[in-house]
């Protein structure tokens, strides 16, 4: 995809405040580990998703469209029970992520049965953004403030193209197992590096530790800044996206589990372009569920958080 030049180019900020702003939702998970579709199981005390709440609290941050990633083999009951209720509240689209929607003449293999990961989510998306866009996990609660917080930076004059809101390592564990994190390098309020750690969780003598992407199993500090995929980009991120996405199928092509995820291309872009991305620190709380034991203390601390908003 090339983007129109008027579009690569670097705007005005007249021009910018003027484009809308869309929220990604990446729906289009296995929920391997949770044994289901997490972003369709009720969480809230009133039946509530984790989307549910997300939606409503992107369109009271500032949000103007949101563009929903999903499946075909759910898209009928999502689009019931998701998306027909948001008619009159806000502008939506669904698009799918398809094996077979790759850009160039890459076709997938007959072995491949898995997505392409986070970044070709988004690619997928790619004719329906017009403007800066957020991007989000559907089955994680990130709260009210973290969408106004993202807002604002998309919308700042003279704001990097690339923001991040960030969470602290203690905020995002489970008690039921290890989990898997993106652990930011933060320098002067700007990420230099993002990694994948795997299996964090705290062991017996009460130390967090997690294994990085070398395989060494490393000590963590509670108060690490990591990332729960909640990104900021401009538009022109679009074109960043469909280059690393074809750089991988180049070389990963017939690896039938390999994926590309988005912070291994804002990584690489951070490294070769100069760059730089903004992290957006919130004191709002992150709830998520990885696994199904999960699920009683989310629900729990969830209604415990409506009813705080309720009486404030």
């Amino acid at each position: 995809m090339i983007l129109p030049e008027t579009k690569t180019q670097v705007l005005t900020q007249t021009a910018v405040a003027e484009m809308p702003l869309t929220l990604v939702v990446l729906a289009a998970g296995m929920g391997s580990r949770y044994g289901g579709l997490k972003q369709m199981d009720a969480i809230g005390p009133n039946g509530e998703r984790m989307l549910d709440f997300s939606v409503a609290d992107a369109e009271r941050g500032g949000f103007e469209k949101i563009v929903f990633i999903i499946r075909r083999d759910f898209a009928e009951s999502f689009k019931r029970e998701i998306v027909a209720p948001l008619d009159g509240i806000i502008d939506t689209a669904v698009c799918y992520q398809d094996l077979a929607d790759l850009p160039g003449d890459f076709t997938p293999p007959e072995e491949r049965g898995k997505p392409w990961g986070t970044a070709h989510a988004v690619y997928a998306a790619r004719h329906i953004i017009d403007g800066p866009f957020a991007v989000i996990n559907a089955d994680d609660y990130y709260g009210r403030e973290a969408f106004a917080i993202m807002v604002r930076a998309l919308r700042k004059k003279g704001s990097p193209a690339i923001n991040l809101v960030a969470y602290t390592l203690a905020q995002t564990l489970s008690e039921h197992g290890g989990v898997n994190r993106g652990v930011c390098s933060v320098r002067e309020g700007y990420l230099t590096r993002i990694a994948e750690h795997t299996d964090i969780r705290r062991e017996d003598d009460g130390c967090l530790r997690g294994t990085n992407p070398q395989g060494d199993r490393l000590q963590l500090d509670p108060e690490t800044p990591v990332s729960m995929n909640f990104w900021g980009f401009g538009y022109g991120f679009l074109e960043v996206i469909e280059n690393a996405f074809l750089r991988f199928l180049q070389k990963e092509l017939n690896t039938p589990k390999s994926e590309c995820y988005l912070p291994t291309v804002v990584n690489a872009h951070l490294r070769d372009s100069g760059e730089r991305c903004a992290v957006l620190p919130t004191c709002e709380p992150w709830f998520g569920v990885t696994y199904p034991e999960d699920k009683p203390a989310v629900r729990a601390a969830i209604a415990r958080l409506l009813a705080k908003r309720a009486s404030d």
